[in-house]
């Protein structure tokens, strides 16, 4: 089920923003009265789901969702008419019109997700605002797991900066933009009250960008486990042993616990067996309890959480704000190509496939989550719509830069070879990336 819904988000953000970005070509086409054959949305080899013709276009959605598509008239496409292109020119077709309308019409594609993409971000911070953890309220520092480790991070360590960017924000997801997007050179830190600059290593950052460390934490706010709340519920055992609101639960088996990640640490490895609690209640009275773990390792009960804050926008405020977001997530893919292509990033450790993708919606629909993906993968179909590879905007556009440039407009049989080696790059990346998933998700069986 968690799989179902992590690829029906997946599916319903690709069919918005393809659907919106084939529209981006069509209105400008019809704007220039270059006549559209065909408007899918999911590619339609061989047949289609479903169709309709009105006026010139015939509307529908194929089978294969890889994508969508605008038949143009008179141009090298994703439908490979050879036969229309032996005939001479019509008026209607996009080959007969101006560079600069045949620039507009396809340009309009990225242009529209982009745009899209920044205006749903903006959008999402209007309507829930932004919530995070102030780094001064995790008063008693991190806790640390295995890849922080290899920082030289330790349980306790109050973060103060990475690289020349303040930790004012609680968030490993921080850390490792800083380092592996903005190459930043040393973690300072706050250690029993001495200042230390951990320096980061090329075997470090290696580690932080392997695959299979891609998802992996660095470290968690390290806080007391003090009861919010007792569960009420047979299967669950802290009610009827007797644990109640406030108890603050110091020790597993005798063992000191004073942090939260420490008890789930010993409640991991004493799943569905008998175990001794021990709680201060009052703040003054240590209590023993006994009672046994469920099989998932569950006592049942919340604990209290971080105090958290949440910056309000009105719109005025929130749609530039998607703007500065959205460019922001832009620049560090830039960087992030820029950093694959030097060699400082390995491809095989960055890049994914649908399934990586669609686990970034998560197993649980929320809407605030499935909005801002929905951005973000605008931004992406734009940016990677852009590249100059023949077969995407990108190339179209890169060979209509040189005929305005030249004077000179490449032939139609250049263009069909150069469209089918695109369409094999492209297809070679697909099954790569997807490959990538498919192995991760092998190995993880």
């Amino acid at each position: 089920m968690d799989y179902v819904i992590m690829i029906g988000q997946l599916i319903l953000s690709l069919s918005i923003l393809i659907v919106l970005h084939e529209m981006g070509h069509f209105f400008p086409a019809r704007l220039f009265d270059t006549r559209v054959e065909k408007f899918y949305l999911f590619f339609d080899p061989w047949f289609s789901l479903f169709k309709f013709k009105k006026g010139e276009t015939e509307y529908g959605i194929g089978w294969l969702p890889l994508g969508g598509y605008v038949k143009i008239s008179g141009m090298i496409d994703e439908s490979m008419d050879k036969e229309q292109m032996k005939q001479p020119p019509q008026p209607w077709e996009f080959r007969s019109k101006p560079a600069w309308q045949r620039l507009i019409i396809m340009l309009g594609g990225v242009t529209v997700n982009f745009l899209l993409g920044f205006f749903i971000w903006g959008l999402v911070l209007f309507a829930w605002g932004e919530e995070y953890l102030p780094s001064k309220n995790v008063e008693h520092g991190i806790f640390v797991d295995t890849l922080g480790m290899q920082l030289g991070l330790q349980d306790g360590d109050k973060i103060i900066s990475i690289g020349d960017a303040p930790f004012d924000q609680f968030s490993d997801r921080f850390v490792f933009r800083e380092v592996i997007i903005n190459e930043a050179k040393e973690i300072k830190i706050d250690r029993d009250g001495q200042k230390i600059n951990l320096e980061i290593s090329d075997e470090s950052l290696a580690e932080l960008t392997k695959r299979e460390n891609k998802g992996k934490g660095l470290f968690g706010p390290r806080q007391q486990f003090v009861v919010q709340k007792v569960i009420d519920d047979e299967k669950f055992p802290a009610k009827a042993a007797g644990i109640k609101e406030n108890d603050r639960i110091i020790a597993f088996n005798g063992e000191p616990t004073p942090f939260y990640h420490e008890f789930i640490r010993m409640a991991e490895n004493n799943k569905g067996k008998d175990v001794e609690l021990t709680v201060l209640r009052n703040q003054r009275d240590s209590i023993n309890f006994s009672l046994t773990l469920t099989p998932e390792g569950q006592i049942g009960v919340h604990g209290k959480p971080f105090e958290t804050e949440r910056k309000e926008y009105s719109l005025a405020q929130a749609l530039p704000m998607g703007v500065v977001k959205g460019w922001t997530f832009l620049t560090d893919q830039f960087k992030a190509f820029g950093q694959m292509f030097s060699g400082r990033l390995k491809a095989s450790d960055s890049l994914g496939g649908f399934g990586s993708i669609a686990k970034l919606y998560g197993d649980e629909w929320i809407w605030e989550r499935f909005w801002k993906m929905t951005a973000i993968i605008s931004l992406i179909l734009a940016f990677m719509n852009l590249l100059p590879i023949p077969a995407l905007d990108g190339g179209h556009v890169m060979f209509l830069l040189y005929e305005v440039v030249s004077g000179r407009k490449p032939s139609d049989k250049f263009m069909e070879y150069s469209t089918i080696a695109g369409f094999f790059l492209i297809l070679s990346l697909l099954i790569f990336a997807n490959g990538l998933d498919f192995l991760d998700w092998f190995k993880g069986r």
